[in-house]
């Protein structure tokens, strides 16, 4: 357990809005200081290996209203075969840029179980004081920073969504002149305009950064996706613990929420990211350690079945299935409880808004489960 003792060792300065007489499309910014209670490292002891543990002795205890600050480690370039010196170097990284967690990692895979396991480094679990099954952990995303600057890309012409095991897979759909499975080593830098990825010479991305998992401890049953094994579920496919998610709105100022399942909740972060596109076409978006931090709040008065979320601007539901017909009806349905549940309105209306007013993203596709995303405006109410 990596603790601070005391509430002011750090500081975090963030930038939030605040609604200026009570009209949702005008803001104001401040800068607030935000008191850390607790740190958490991507340390060997303190990370687990492409899975959900629901028996790990938690790394750290908290209460409800408490902050963290948790180091996210990527795990391209610390979960292949190869050395992360030899591996990064033959991408043209040089070593003095390689974390040494990233290295301290590597070298504790040995002995690490791998059945029924992905290949995502999360660091957790964080026990939730109080909390039990059926209660809801809101998780405010207060911070999201780079560790590095640089990331990894992974681009193949049968990879991603271009894979032969892809539901609905066509023999020969491929991109065509493509050289084979290629790794892309990314720069990013900073810039009058924000952090960008250098992509060429003449292509500049504006970083996002956002954690790809963000989940609490799941109840995993053989059959569920990813679960072959008893008790083990492998962190590629999201559900409705949350984890494998790859909404990449989960970002700086966003709120999540989730169904706590296991008794203290035991959340677990991953995948960090600091760009990608809605669905992850390629397998990969820019892998790239971050750190993010985060408040975490109990509701034992609420429950919900699956992922919820909110920004400033919108309120977020989220539909999970193998099959992306079938995401696409249960993130509409889940934006109707929503209407009817949290707005109060009644269900037949809730279904016209939701026709109207409701956006529909696919957020990632390419990870067994596929999510579709519901984003609600929030400027529609209270006029």
């Amino acid at each position: 357990m990596n603790k601070l003792d005391g509430c002011f060792c750090l500081v975090v300065v963030l930038t939030v809005g605040c609604v200026v007489e009570q009209t949702p499309n005008q803001e104001a910014e401040k800068e607030v200081a935000v008191a850390v209670d607790h740190f958490v490292g991507s340390t060997p002891e303190n990370v687990s290996w492409g899975w959900f543990p629901v028996d790990k002795e938690p790394i750290l205890t908290i209460q409800s209203g408490e902050v963290v600050t948790i180091d996210a480690l990527s795990q391209a370039g610390s979960s292949q075969d190869e050395h992360p010196v030899s591996y990064l170097g033959s991408l043209g990284l040089p070593e003095e840029e390689i974390h040494q967690d990233v290295v301290d990692f590597w070298n504790s895979r040995e002995g690490r179980p791998r059945e029924g396991r992905s290949s995502h480094v999360i660091t957790g679990p964080i026990y939730v004081e109080g909390a039990e099954p059926g209660d809801v952990l809101e998780i405010q995303i207060l911070e999201i920073k780079n560790r590095a600057s640089w990331g990894i890309n992974r681009t193949s012409p049968t990879g991603g969504i271009f894979s032969d095991n892809y539901p609905g897979a066509q023999s020969g759909l491929h991109p065509k002149g493509m050289s084979g499975q290629v790794q892309h080593l990314i720069r990013t830098v900073n810039t009058e305009q924000g952090e960008v990825a250098i992509l060429g010479e003449n292509i500049q991305v504006p970083l996002q950064p956002f954690m790809g998992i963000l989940a609490v401890a799941p109840d995993p049953k053989i059959g569920d996706p990813g679960v072959t094994d008893l008790g083990i579920q492998g962190s590629r496919p999201p559900g409705n613990f949350g984890g494998n998610l790859d909404v990449k709105d989960l970002k700086e100022g966003a709120t999540l929420y989730l169904p706590v399942f296991q008794p203290g909740g035991l959340f677990y972060v991953g995948d960090p990211h600091g760009a990608q596109g809605d669905g992850e076409v390629s397998g990969t978006a820019i892998e790239q350690s971050l750190t993010g931090t985060f408040r975490f709040i109990l509701h034992s008065d609420k429950s919900i079945n699956g992922p919820r979320a909110e920004n400033d601007t919108h309120y977020i539901v989220m539909g999970i299935d193998i099959d992306l017909d079938r995401a696409a009806v249960k993130a509409t349905n889940e934006a109707v409880t929503f209407l009817v549940e949290e707005m109060g309105i009644d269900p037949d209306v809730a279904l016209s808004l939701s026709s109207i007013a409701l956006d529909l993203r696919i957020s990632e596709v390419v990870d067994l489960t596929q999510v579709v995303s519901g984003f609600i405006p929030k400027s529609i109410f209270n006029h």
